[in-house]
């Protein structure tokens, strides 16, 4: 009889999960205490969550994930436990595939726009885990230079979400197998998580130093009987940026004022060289040095895939440095010196800097090369169906990788378009202010006056796919005076309006002027030259396009023997 009421029990709280909105919440606040052994691989945390009810109708049930390697232990509402049962979800937004998760029953149900406080404790170990990656095909060896959180005696390095989730999250479950699941699952869970407020003290019985993506509480940091290392931080904004920490037996080589880098034994000879790199590299350089300084930190893997997150650059110290360690340190800094809550801003002029350090350095041909490489996948994204205009734009992007690329480009469009030194704009930016979508575009329009509302509505606020130029016509008139008047017309047949360069060459010379030409219109612009054209084309690859086969136009020559 015992048997039968506990499987009735255990039936009853499994079914509500089966129809459970895994994000219906938003975790606001985090203040937890993380107590990590590295000797044991363990880390156990203990604290307070709060979460609102962002959905349209009352919850009573609260789903609770972390890591499937680690346990749920006491959760509590007003001081009482509350009724959970745990399971194990299959997920590939944690490194090990599955998830430890909690589905919790509050005694009372949470409004819409309702809040609840928890209290909170798990714990378990973190090793080095790469099931999510091999069950999907990657080799075991190159697994592990993807996947290489862990907690362990000599290193320790763990992301959260989308790498090792040690901290409690809510989604859906995410397959690599199924396409852009997974960066839709982090995309979302980082929009939701853009206001979230972090407060964590971490103990642990290393005494090596603790790094953390946050900023650290110094007037907390100090030592316990038992405890080698107690270190506090804050995070304003970890919806931009995974919280990662890592716990090593650093030396430190400080680059400039700005810039430290920290390097494990053995890699001395590198550390120095990627200092001097670093303090060289000046992206974004009108707006100044943004806040506090960034920490480069050296993987242990010398193969290691690099990672960035708020004020610190995870990546493999090599000697000499390859082009790509060069640009993650463009990246890094880029990122450090824009803070934003809107990923396409952070994110998209991080990426950008990379484009335009490559022209500075190799030529504006050399960006371009650079930013065709990275165009396929948001080629393919941008094959939207009719009406999803809204959600799928800019700031409502889900696909991490789309929303990367396309905002790198606006980026650029953006240079071309102001000049060659557009950002001065940026130096009036205040992420506390940009309470809405149009806030950068205000900023913009004021330094440049110039109307930009037609380029951020067919790029930004909404997604209408991409132009599709084609040169309509070429007419050259002669001129009295010798040479020719030559009126180009030019056709968008997108739905996307830009201003789109136009190269128009003859025998002995080259003339590139711009023209913006809107979706489904035709715009024409009169070039005087010398000699009658021989070709005309539209577009030098600095314009995103969904077709670029009709871009070349022959002009007719006259007949010689005529």
């Amino acid at each position: 009889m015992m048997f039968l009421r506990i499987l009735c029990v255990l039936f009853a709280s499994v079914i509500p999960g089966c129809a459970l909105d895994r994000e219906a919440f938003t975790f606001t606040n985090y203040d937890l205490t993380v107590r990590v052994e590295p000797e044991q691989q363990r880390l156990g945390a203990r604290g307070k969550i709060t979460l609102r009810n962002d959905s349209p109708s009352p919850q009573k049930d609260i789903t609770l994930q972390v890591s499937s390697t680690l346990d749920w232990k006491s959760i509590q509402a007003a001081g009482k436990p509350v009724q959970f049962v745990t399971h194990e979800y299959t997920s590939d937004i944690d490194h090990t595939g599955a998830l430890s998760e909690a589905i919790v029953t509050l005694p009372h149900e949470v409004p819409p726009k309702g809040t609840i406080e928890l209290t909170i404790g798990y714990e378990g170990v973190i090793p080095l885990n790469v099931t999510r990656l091999t069950r999907v095909g990657v080799p075991e060896d190159k697994a592990r230079h993807i996947d290489w959180d862990q907690i362990s005696k000599s290193f320790t390095a763990v992301r959260g979400i989308g790498y090792a989730l040690w901290y409690p999250a809510g989604t859906e479950s995410a397959n690599l197998s199924e396409g852009n699941s997974v960066a839709e699952t982090e995309a979302r869970w980082a929009a939701r998580f853009a206001t979230t407020t972090m407060s964590l003290l971490f103990e642990s019985t290393s005494e090596a130093p603790i790094f953390f993506t946050g900023t650290p509480n110094s007037d907390v940091v100090g030592t316990q009987p038992g405890i080698n290392k107690v270190s506090a931080f804050s995070v304003a904004n970890p919806g931009v940026s995974v919280p990662t920490f890592v716990i090593a037996d650093y030396q430190k080589l400080a680059a400039n004022d700005l810039i430290t880098i920290q390097y494990l034994p053995g890699q001395e000879a590198a550390a120095k060289e990627y200092a001097e790199v670093a303090a060289n590299i000046d992206p974004l350089a009108p707006i100044g040095h943004g806040s506090g300084g960034l920490q480069i930190l050296g993987l242990p893997d010398p193969d290691a895939a690099s990672f960035v997150s708020e004020g610190m650059l995870l990546c493999p110290f090599k000697s000499p440095m390859t082009n790509d360690a060069v640009l993650d340190i463009v990246y890094a800094k880029a990122r450090h010196l824009v803070s934003s809550p809107r990923p396409w801003i952070q994110d998209g002029l991080a990426h950008y800097a990379q484009a335009a350090f490559i022209a500075d350095n190799a030529g504006r041909q050399a960006a371009l090369d650079y930013l065709n490489a990275h165009r396929s996948p948001m080629v393919e994204a941008e094959k939207i169906k009719p009406g999803e205009e809204a959600s799928h734009s800019l700031i409502n992007a889900s696909d991490d990788l789309y929303l990367q690329t396309k905002a790198m480009d606006v980026w650029w469009m953006l240079r071309d378009m102001l000049g060659d030194h557009p950002l001065g704009f940026l130096l009036d930016y205040h992420p506390s202010e940009d309470h809405d979508a149009a806030y950068m575009q205000r900023l913009i329009e004021k330094q440049t006056h110039r109307d930009l509302q037609w380029f951020f509505d067919d790029w930004v606020y909404r997604d209408r796919g991409l132009p599709d130029f084609r040169v309509d016509s070429v007419y050259p008139r002669p001129l009295v005076d010798g040479g020719y008047m030559v009126t180009i017309s030019i056709e968008n047949l997108g739905n996307a309006g830009a201003e789109v360069p136009i190269i128009l060459r003859t025998q002995s010379e080259e003339i590139i002027k711009r023209l913006e030409v809107h979706a489904k219109s035709k715009a024409a612009i009169r070039v005087q030259t010398a000699s009658i054209p021989v070709e005309v084309v539209v577009n030098d690859g600095s314009v995103p396009e969904s077709d670029v086969s009709n871009n070349v136009f022959k002009v007719p020559q006259p007949d010689a023997a005529k």
